[in-house]
């Protein structure tokens, strides 16, 4: 059933307040009825690779859906009067507009977004869920998940308060699978025992493992089957039970490589998962810090200190000895707050998705760059 740009728009700000600001993100795709994994036609003469694309028919609910997903941080974001981020209502106007009058009448799946444990209670006291599940029974929405950035033993207590949850969107990777902070692994099995799908973000980690140290990109070039990001995507896409993996494509040249390898994909080799166990190795022998930039810690930092662009002067200082580090460390710090300004308040360690220690990176980040620390 069609629905007015009124009532497109009363659906989604209504999901967006219900989250009290925090956002209720959503996607819909092409509804497609025949079943069992298969490829889709050219991609066209618009530059992008052809050949088709691989599909998953998730069998708990039979929608079919192209195995590699467009990841998207969030909508467009604004200053108000108070120079806080919000979101840019006029121009998510715009893209409802675009996408209305392109055909878009619902969403297929309806995700609240980025759930923790503090959330999930804020969520619970506004009934975001059970808006979200009164939208499913409209017919805007057909199916109502979550994305999620806390411990196991929390999604494990969200699925059993919510069983009518029927998708759920997790950081699937090869470093954090084991990763005592981020817990994927346990994770993944919570999402099995429930028997709900899962949606993969973050298979390369913000790009990190798109760009690995050499030594790393030594032993993926001797199998002789594709770039370092391939084997990221592929070895997210690889588990049973995952039927979407989400890739933060930035340009053709990223997606042309992405569709390269997922238009026909193929599962991992004994000696392609060993080259991935040698490649986590090397890269944790860096000691890099594992941001992501997702930019969450830096909208409730009073010294509105860059926090991410700052870790990844340092990483790259670390990893690659790049003097140009310094240059960019100058940069990011001109108009904001510098890694000594950090006050120890904690609020941008209670917003970060992946548990990171960001008081004490500071000072090693004030340590390298200015020759001292934060207080």
């Amino acid at each position: 059933k069609a629905m007015e740009r009124r009532d497109f728009i009363k659906m989604t700000g209504a999901a967006a307040a219900a989250a009290a600001a925090t956002g209720i993100a959503g996607g819909c795709a092409s509804k497609v009825k025949n079943s069992g994994n298969s490829k889709a036609g050219s991609a066209g003469d618009n530059g992008m690779a052809g050949g088709g694309m691989t599909y998953r028919t998730d069998p708990k609910f039979g929608e079919k859906v192209s195995v590699l997903g467009y990841g998207c941080m969030r909508w467009q974001m604004t200053k108000d009067e108070n120079g806080k981020d919000i979101i840019d209502q006029e121009s998510v106007n715009e893209l409802v507009d675009y996408a209305l009058a392109r055909g878009v009448n619902y969403f297929d799946f309806y995700l609240l977004h980025s759930q923790t444990k503090s959330l999930f209670e804020k969520y619970k006291k506004l009934h975001a869920y059970e808006h979200a599940f009164e939208l499913k029974k409209e017919g805007k929405v057909k199916h109502v998940g979550f994305s999620f950035h806390d411990t196991a033993d929390v999604l494990d207590e969200m699925l059993n308060e919510y069983p009518e949850i029927e998708v759920v969107q997790i950081q699937l990777n090869y470093i954090d699978f084991e990763d005592p902070a981020v817990q994927a692994r346990l994770c993944y099995e919570v999402c099995r025992k429930h028997n709900k799908p899962v949606i993969v973000m973050e298979p390369v980690k913000g790009g990190k493992l798109a760009d690995i140290p050499e030594q790393g990109k030594a032993i993926f070039d001797a199998l002789h089957g594709g770039s370092p990001a391939s084997y990221a995507i592929r070895y997210a896409a690889d588990f049973d039970g995952v039927f979407m993996v989400l890739s933060g494509m930035s340009d053709m040249a990223q997606m042309n490589d992405n569709l390269s390898f997922m238009k026909d994909f193929k599962p991992l080799s004994h000696e392609e998962r060993r080259a991935i166990a040698e490649v986590c190795d090397v890269i944790r022998a860096t000691h890099t810090i594992p941001c992501t930039a997702c930019r969450y810690c830096t909208d409730g930092c009073p010294e509105h200190i860059l926090i991410p662009d700052l870790f990844s002067c340092l990483n790259a200082k670390q990893l690659c000895l790049d003097w140009n580090s310094d240059c960019y460390y100058e940069v990011y710090t001109e108009n904001h707050g510098k890694a000594s300004d950090c006050i120890g308040c904690g609020k941008c360690e209670h917003s970060c998705p992946q548990h990171l220690p960001i008081r004490e990176l500071l000072k090693e980040v004030a340590k390298t760059f200015e020759g001292g620390e934060a207080e």
